[in-house]
């Protein structure tokens, strides 16, 4: 592995170490110390920059409020791997340089199969970890937690709420799909939602995931890369000043963490726009919290992404009478979880291996059963053809 402790400088560092709790098992950077990073699991990273929303001078203190809480939470059952608390990547003397720091720390971990924590700064981090997977030549699915789009337009500089569209002008692009779970519809311009649905991408609105919070599983469990928005949570249960009245519930923000950890395909975590200055308590347990269940989804994976042989799969094939389309099913006997089958062409090899397999649950069979197409698996045609 290359040495990335280069990026990084320590934490305080004196938090709990109680038995049974996270602090007895986190594997930290030290003033003395760097983590040897030789077996597979989660890192913690703090990395505060927040120049492009115009703030220069966060404190650093925020990283070790919430750490030392994180530190004092009880083990779950089945953590049997590294948890590494790397410290902080001090933002560089521009912001891209610290963008590249990120990139570069960001593909190294998940290349050795640990995933990256990156605690932040504004959300327009996201575009160096995706750079972190440009690296590692990877198509990738990235999914939002937010309550906007973040798009921007080619013409403007990157800013906090405005980076998806440098991605997607990225050459060469290996961003494969984006969604978005969360989405607030007076937030959101008309033009803004017509590019999402021409580039077919998925939108899950916060109403429709109040309506069915399971609505969200899939695109999660199709997700490479995840950013969770601390501004997509409801004012009343997280203290912010960009905070909106309405948003996702505490418990809710923990159950999307859940699925997102236990997802098999997701290799990177980016939770921002954490709050510059002190944080109060009720903050500090809520991130934690998330982070919480987010290694204890970790902990429970399945291992079961079809990818390769599918013999021990029950195989469904649903014929459509309206299109003379042919969908085949999959259902894991290992979690009960479905997932359709997507062609693509041949010629493409195994650059789409890992994204024509399409995570759904029962009521996509049982709509094909009624000679209803499912939503995600026209997008997914559209885009691999």
């Amino acid at each position: 592995m290359k040495d990335i402790s280069i990026y990084f400088k320590p934490t305080i560092n004196n938090f709990s170490k109680e038995s049974e709790t996270l602090g007895e098992k986190i594997i930290a950077h030290t003033e003395n110390y760097f983590p040897e990073l030789d077996n597979k699991g989660i890192a913690f990273i703090y990395c505060p920059e927040y120049r492009n929303a115009g703030e220069t001078n966060p404190s650093l203190l925020v990283y070790d409020e919430l750490m030392s809480h994180l530190y004092k939470l009880h083990l779950g059952e089945d953590w049997n791997f590294a948890v590494y608390d790397l410290g902080i990547i001090v933002p560089g003397n521009t912001i891209s340089d610290t963008y590249y720091a990120l990139a570069q720390v960001v593909a190294e971990l998940v290349k050795n199969k640990i995933i990256p924590i990156v605690i932040g700064g504004t959300q327009d981090l996201t575009y160096a970890m995706y750079q972190g997977y440009q690296k590692l030549e990877q198509m990738v699915n990235l999914t939002n937690i937010d309550l906007k789009f973040d798009l921007g337009t080619p013409e403007e500089d990157i800013k906090d709420d405005a980076y998806i569209s440098r991605i997607l002008m990225d050459r060469p692009c290996y961003l494969f799909n984006c969604s978005n779970i969360g989405i607030q519809t007076p937030y959101v311009r008309k033009s803004e939602m017509e590019l999402f649905e021409k580039l077919y991408f998925d939108v899950c609105r916060l109403g429709e995931f109040n309506a069915d919070f399971k609505k969200a599983e899939p695109l999660l469990r199709n997700t490479d890369l995840l950013g969770i928005d601390l501004n997509s949570i409801k004012g009343a249960d997280f203290v912010s000043e960009n905070n909106t009245p309405n948003g996702f519930y505490a418990d809710q923000i923990c159950q999307i963490a859940k699925y997102a950890g236990i997802s098999d395909k997701l290799t990177a975590l980016g939770i921002f726009n954490l709050p510059t200055q002190h944080l109060i308590g009720t903050n500090q347990q809520l991130i934690a919290e998330i982070c919480w269940y987010f290694i204890d989804g970790y902990a429970q994976r399945k291992g079961d992404f079809p990818i390769g042989t599918k013999k021990d799969y029950t195989k469904f094939i649903v014929h459509l009478e309206s299109t003379e389309n042919e969908i085949i099913f999959y259902k894991s006997p290992k979690s009960n979880r479905w997932w359709m089958e997507v062609p693509y062409p041949n010629k493409e090899g195994v650059k789409y291996e890992r994204h024509h397999m399409v995570p759904c649950n029962l009521e996509d069979y049982e709509a094909a059963m009624k000679n209803e197409m499912p939503d995600l698996w026209w997008k997914t045609f559209q885009k691999l053809s």
